[in-house]
């Protein structure tokens, strides 16, 4: 039994990581709907949130299940109680990207990001794709060391948002209001993305150590 235990236990953790790569192709694809409108890509981003909702729900009953079942101690219980909250996490980056992609077909066949800002937004979400492929790896090879990258990585993102509310904000913005909400809520959404990415690896930390990462670049969730 305990043998079977454990093949679910790390069944559990197989399925996070595919959860991680359809939230790796959602926000990827999102983005390109977003700079190259394209309402086709927008529109199954869209719709195949529906299908990490779904994974949401089935990966947070099967970690419930085996804490009522299984009576896990030590670190077991670090495992299925850090990965509710990592599923938790990889449900709300889907839904960020699902965001972005329907501000990308409101606006088809225009574009919602002006020219002064598609640098930034284009590097924004090389940083998104790059810290959940980091968040998935680091899930998969049990590697505290690069998870702890993560937070190096997002101060890059924190950058970019300054630079993006450096154009928004400066005297040479020559976009109409619209465009201005358009920008500032995509450069929202992209920030947090990056910060459940952070949460992400923070988790990935505790499983393997069983402590949490430190500093105040580390958010205390």
């Amino acid at each position: 039994m305990r043998a079977s235990y454990h093949e679910e236990l790390n069944g559990l953790l197989d399925s996070l990581q595919h959860m991680a790569v359809l939230v790796e192709v959602a926000v990827s694809e999102a983005a390109a709907s977003l700079l190259e409108p394209d309402l086709a890509r927008a529109e199954a981003v869209i719709s195949n949130d529906s299908q990490l909702d779904a994974m949401h729900e089935e990966l947070e009953y099967r970690c419930l299940s085996l804490l009522a079942l299984q009576a896990p101690v030590a670190g077991e219980l670090r495992t299925i109680v850090s990965a509710i909250r990592v599923v938790f996490e990889l449900a709300r980056m889907g839904d960020l990207a699902a965001h972005v992609a329907k501000i990308a077909r409101l606006r088809f066949p225009d574009s919602a990001v002006p020219d002064s800002l598609r640098e930034n937004f284009s590097r924004m979400s090389e940083v998104c794709v790059a810290m959940i492929q980091l968040a998935n790896q680091s899930l998969k090879d049990r590697d505290a060391v690069a998870a702890l990258r993560m937070a190096e990585i997002d101060h890059e993102m924190d950058h970019l948002r300054r630079d993006h509310f450096g154009v928004l904000l400066g005297k040479n913005w020559s976009g109409s209001v619209e465009q201005a909400i358009d920008v500032a809520l995509l450069g929202r959404y992209f920030e947090r993305f990056a910060d459940h990415a952070v949460a992400v690896a923070r988790r990935v930390i505790y499983i393997i150590t069983g402590q949490f990462p430190e500093g105040e670049e580390w958010p205390n969730a």
